[in-house]
């Protein structure tokens, strides 16, 4: 029976002292496990690791206040040549596609009909003068006769109506003889303008008709030219109040032109506003002396209403949109951030006007904003990675 004993009395012990063992070991891992850190690993307050971020500084600098749209470049003005007489196409004086500038010969046709008409109507002034001299000679004769009685009162009546008659038929002759001149320069046809000229649609040997539906030529003025576009009838107020303080400035440039932006100045406002797109139709005049505008073409349009002065101006990457609205992270000079609430006035390109919240000089963040808390230290990322100053 002593076996029995002795066996009770040390699985109790064993258990306890177990028990004791694991309590030790317990006490030692708890002891071992290192303190938690912050949000993301040591972005929060003051003693974690600093977050690398790019940042920028807040610049005040000039800055305009432009409306941005689609246009179109329009001829200054537009030229159809017709002939205004018919007859045979004689000579060409241009090649289609060239310059042209006003009072360059365009076409010639053939003069002959046009010279012999003349002629024939000189002719007829020589004769008709030649008889309404004869008859203000007879007249007169008549008039003597009757003051001494041996014409009639109707004989001398007859010599003044005949006379008379022959007058007017001398201005006929005049007025026939300077159409006749007219036909005959109608025969050169010159260039009423200085533009460019378009495909040629009648060759030299065609015959020519007068006002013909389809025109010879067609001339387009390029320099200057129009840009025509539409603005919102809402931003319609605000253009006439800089119109009013002085000629806007607008620009031009072909979407796929890298090279400077042709300058011009708005010159035409529509009297009315189009009630199917809710858009007024302004023209902008542009010197056009490079040719990078042509007519047709699409372009974009920037309308400088204004320069402010003194915009502040932070990249665009900086502003953050939250609950509160739009905010950014400024770097203190302890190197920890300030989330602060901003105001956007307009964005321009990859930067935005900020009317309150900022003062130049002072640094924001432009990347890595998710790792960050409000008085989170941060490291600022230099080369590649950091923003330059706008």
């Amino acid at each position: 029976m002593m076996p029995l004993r002795l066996s009770s009395w040390f699985v109790p012990a064993a258990l306890a002292a177990s028990l004791a063992a694991a309590a030790c070991s317990g006490s030692e891992a708890v002891q071992s496990t290192p303190p938690a850190t912050g949000r993301g690993g040591g972005g929060g307050g003051g003693g974690g690791a600093a977050v690398p971020v790019a940042a920028a500084k807040v610049v005040e600098k000039p800055l305009p206040l432009e409306l941005n749209v689609i246009g179109s470049a329009e001829a200054y003005s537009t030229v159809a040549v017709r002939s205004q007489i018919t007859g045979a196409l004689n000579a060409v004086g241009f090649r289609e596609g060239e310059d042209v500038r006003k009072g360059q010969v365009l076409f010639t046709l053939d003069r002959r009909p046009l010279e012999a008409a003349l002629e024939q109507a000189k002719a007829n002034l020589q004769k008709d003068t030649a008889q309404a001299a004869n008859a203000k000679s007879q007249a007169q004769r008549y008039q003597d006769l009757a003051e001494r009685g041996i014409a009639t009162k109707e004989q001398l009546e007859t010599s003044r109506t005949a006379a008379t008659a022959l007058e007017a038929t001398l201005e006929a002759d005049r007025a026939a003889v300077e159409n006749a001149e007219v036909q005959l320069q109608y025969a050169t046809i010159v260039s009423p303008i200085s533009g460019r000229t378009g495909a040629l649609q009648v060759h030299e040997g065609n015959l020519v008709r007068a006002n013909d539906a389809t025109p010879l030529v067609v001339i387009n003025q390029v320099a200057p030219i129009y840009v025509t576009f539409g603005i919102p009838e809402a931003r319609l107020p605000e253009l006439k109040q800089y119109m009013a303080q002085g000629s806007v400035k607008v620009e031009a440039l072909a979407p796929n032109d890298t090279g400077a932006p042709s300058v011009g100045r708005i010159t035409f406002v529509d009297n009315a506003v189009d009630p199917t797109t809710g858009t007024i139709k302004i023209k902008g005049t542009f010197p056009n002396e490079s040719r990078h505008l042509w007519p047709g073409q699409f372009v974009n349009v920037s309308v400088t209403l204004k320069t402010d002065p003194h915009a502040i101006v932070v990249p665009t990457v900086a502003v953050q949109a939250g609950q509160q609205g739009q905010y950014v992270f400024v770097v203190k000079p302890d190197q920890t951030v300030e989330l602060r609430n901003v105001t956007v006035v307009r964005a321009v390109d990859n930067e935005s006007v900020i009317k309150d919240g900022l003062k130049a000089g002072e640094t924001v963040v432009t990347d890595g904003h998710l790792r960050l808390t409000a008085g989170s230290r941060v490291s600022i990322k230099s080369g590649a990675g950091a923003q330059a100053a706008p």
